[in-house]
């Protein structure tokens, strides 16, 4: 919001100086992004009276001109052909710098000395004209700057205003927001609207077809105007604030808009066709041709000005090219309106239409300043363009805006804001900005103006409090800071336990989208029926890859292992703890657990000096599995080969049971798997629920004393049927619930023709202790022997 601080003084006295004015309108919100004279280039430029003028001795179109500022007479070297002794002219003197850029000097021309310059128009940024040296009226005084003697001192702020805060782009927001930190009264413009002409009523009518896009439209109509150059005063007042001056009737509109911040619009109100007004949407490609000169097609939320035919304007945005005014104009229809912010900020996204208007709409402007700014429209036309001004004015306010009533708890703002702040004062700071505030109990009744749409809450007042009081009155605190560890988070800590074994197993975790795509998720061979086939579907994918919530983390890693592949890097530790998404039958958000999966493929042991070329297998992956078991303390395990996973080669994998509870899978991918995720060589997989196996983990032991007594251990070497599982006489023994029995390992798998067709051997370990006594080899034998029977019987297996 570009600000003439010239203009701010018609409505605001302050004793502030600009400085002061900028920093306290920066406090309250409005930053000043740049304060600067509105002709910076004048600095050295007085008013001077030509006491001589003499031909140039060496050259016919120059003359010599001895001027006076009355402080001294320079003698100036003068091209213009209207020069003549006794006019007062601008002379820059030596040091300035005018608006196009030259610098003055002292300069010596065809020899003869020139101590400034005599300007034109153009020359000093003040006009276009360019034709010779600008004579100034005769009562200007001499020798005093040219902006005091023409009465263009004047500063120029530019100040930034939030998108909460349509009404400070006006002079008269701005100054109101002045006088509210000064102290003084605004002083609003003054409006007298003369009527000398018939009915409004007789003339035009005003029909809203859309009252949610135009809560209320008003206009005034003025007959026999005559449409011209605007008059000074006009002009610089538009100039000042970056605005160029088009005609009278023009100008004024947008000399309201700078004003009050309403924007208007005039029609020729003879180019309305059956002068009147209806407010409607447009239709769907309805064509427009706006006064840009561009034809535009239009949307069908887009809020149209209508006459009794077709559409004059893009409301809140831009006129019409067929109703515009022009120098033949002499009947003006004033429109002055309200529309909804949400439906301008639409259509000037979907036109591509910005202005000065729609900035203003987008943000909100004042319901019931409409009057206000029609009046005064109406008046400074007929003050500038003649005519006669209809009698009334016609009003369509079809919703009228409600004025919330806010309740402040001033003890609330005192200990919300931390100050001290009495009702009185919070009262006068909220009355200062045209707020009605009543004293109610222990608290204040607040109805704020329709001018502040934005303030709608208690804590809204709170800051309009604090801003108007002043921000140093907000003393500094710091929040208190209580040294309290905060509780362990179990489920956290374990996961990064598990996270911190297999990095220290030389895994490196991988971190894959929670997206991926159905086919992956069916390349894994699950049966139908399985929720991990009905997944959670993206609305709006980014591409088919990413189009379902995964269900598992094994499509993702395999993905990642063929990425691995296809780069050289054959040799794979990979895992991954995250959630997966499972759907829950009826409910519409799915359950979300965590997993920890894995991948090994390639060399076991990478870069050893001697030997390490053997490749992983099941066996460390199982390993791995194991090992994240013991982390958590889990025991009673097994390993069952019966129905793994179909994406697992049967052959080389097994299920992960805890009693009844499947904790997940390890194993080897199955070949039409691998085949299908175009892996050229075998991956190694383990799947685990985090959640199952943190249901079940222990706490650890903290302590534990040493035996005091020795073990006993006695082998069991086992012939059984190739079909026996290794785990089956393990689970027997432990499940014989000896309580001497302390530990059982397998130490060996042996397999031999010796033995017999289909049959393998077995070495289990078994060691035995009692914790208040040595056992005797008698007693050990004995219990060891009666083990031995039953698992011999059990198996129909034999000792080797």
């Amino acid at each position: 919001m570009i600000v003439s601080l010239k203009w701010l003084r018609d409505y605001v006295e302050t004793s502030l100086s600009v400085e002061e004015l900028t920093h306290r309108l920066t406090m309250v919100g409005l930053e000043i992004d740049g304060c600067h004279p509105l002709h910076p280039c004048l600095g050295r430029v007085v008013t001077a009276r030509v006491e001589k003028v003499e031909p140039h001795p060496r050259a016919d179109r120059l003359s010599v001109c001895e001027v006076s500022d009355g402080h001294g007479r320079y003698s100036v070297v003068c091209g213009a052909p209207n020069v003549k002794a006794g006019q007062i002219v601008p002379l820059a003197l030596p040091g300035a710098e005018l608006a196009s850029g030259v610098k003055i000097g002292q300069a010596t021309i065809r020899g003869v000395a020139s101590l400034g310059m005599l300007c034109s128009q153009k020359e000093l940024g003040l006009g276009e004209d360019a034709s010779g040296i600008w004579p100034l009226p005769g009562e200007v005084p001499v020798g005093v700057p040219l902006s005091e003697a023409l009465d263009l001192d004047d500063t120029i702020l530019d100040v930034a205003v939030t998108p909460n805060r349509g009404d400070c782009l006006s002079i008269v927001g701005i100054a109101r927001e002045i006088a509210a930190i000064s102290g003084v009264r605004l002083r609003y413009p003054a409006v007298a609207c003369r009527e000398t002409g018939p009915e409004v009523d007789s003339l035009a009518s005003v029909r809203i077809d859309a009252p949610d896009g135009c809560p209320r439209y008003a206009a005034r109509v003025i007959e026999g105007i005559t449409v011209g150059p605007s008059p000074q005063w006009l002009k610089d007042r538009l100039e000042a604030v970056g605005l160029r001056s088009i005609n009278n009737i023009v100008d004024v509109t947008n000399y309201i808009l700078m004003e009050l911040g309403q924007p208007l619009h005039a029609f020729d109100f003879d180019l309305l066709r059956e002068q009147r007004i209806v407010v409607r949407y447009a239709r769907e490609g309805e064509r427009f041709t706006t006064l840009d000169g561009t034809e535009r097609i239009l949307f069908g939320d887009t809020l149209m000005i209508c006459d009794g035919v077709g559409p004059v304007a893009v409301a809140g945005i831009m006129g019409g090219l067929d109703s515009e005014i022009g120098a033949r104009t002499r009947r003006v229809l004033i429109e002055s309106a309200c529309f909804e912010p949400r439906c301008i900020r639409r259509s000037s996204r979907k036109l591509g239409l910005r202005t000065e208007s729609s900035y203003r709409f987008e943000r909100g402007v004042d319901p019931e300043g409409v009057i206000r700014a029609l009046d005064r429209a109406a008046q400074l036309m007929v003050e500038v363009g003649g005519g006669d001004l209809a009698t009334g004015r016609v009003d369509a306010y079809p919703r009228p805006a409600e004025k919330p009533v806010l309740v402040l708890r001033t003890d609330r703002v005192n200990r919300f804001l931390g100050t001290d702040l009495t009702p009185a004062e919070m009262a006068g700071a909220l009355r200062s900005i045209e707020m009605q505030v009543e004293e109610n109990g222990g608290g204040l009744e607040v109805i704020p103006p329709t001018f502040r749409p934005d303030i709608t809450r208690e804590v809204d007042l709170a800051e309009e409090i604090a801003r108007l009081a002043g921000y140093d009155r907000v003393p500094v605190t710091y929040p208190e800071v209580r040294m309290e560890a905060a509780s362990l988070d179990r489920h956290l800590q374990a996961r990064m336990d598990i996270k911190g074994y297999l990095e220290g197993a030389g895994f490196f975790e991988a971190i894959n989208y929670s997206f991926v795509s159905m086919e992956s998720l069916r390349k894994l061979k699950f049966p139908a029926g399985d929720r991990r086939l009905n997944p959670v579907q993206i609305r709006n994918p980014l591409s088919e890859e990413q189009a379902v919530m995964r269900t598992t983390l094994v499509p993702s890693l395999l993905q990642t292992a063929r990425y691995n592949f296809d780069h050289k890097n054959d040799d794979l530790k990979l895992f991954e703890l995250s959630k997966v998404f499972l759907p829950v039958e009826g409910a519409p958000l799915p359950e979300e657990v965590h997993e920890v999966a894995g991948i090994l493929a390639g060399k076991r042991s990478l870069n050893l000096l001697y030997g390490g070329d053997d490749d992983v297998d099941y066996a460390d992956a199982k390993g791995i599995v194991e090992g994240i078991l013991e982390l958590l303390h889990i025991e009673g395990v097994r390993f069952d080969s019966e129905a793994p996973p179909p994406y697992l080669d049967a052959a080389c994998a097994a299920t992960i049971m805890h009693g009844e509870l499947n904790l997940g899978a390890v194993g080897r991918v199955a070949a039409d798997v691998r085949a299908a995720f175009d892996l050229k060589k075998p991956v190694f997989v383990f799947d685990l629920d985090f959640e199952r196996l943190f249901g079940i983990a222990r706490p650890p032991a903290f302590f534990s004393s040493l035996p005091k007594f020795p073990s006993v251990s006695r082998d069991m070497a086992l012939v059984v049927d190739e079909s026996v599982p290794v785990q089956g006489p393990f689970d027997f023994i432990r499940s014989q619930g000896e309580a001497l029995l302390e530990h059982i390992d397998i130490f060996d798998i042996y397999r031999d023709p010796q033995l017999g067709a289909g049959r393998k051997s077995i070495g289990y370990r078994l060691v035995y202790r009692a914790a208040d006594r040595s056992l005797t080899d008698e007693e050990v034998n004995r219990l060891h022997e009666g083990l031995v029977s039953k698992v011999l019987v059990e198996f129909d297996a034999r000792l080797r």
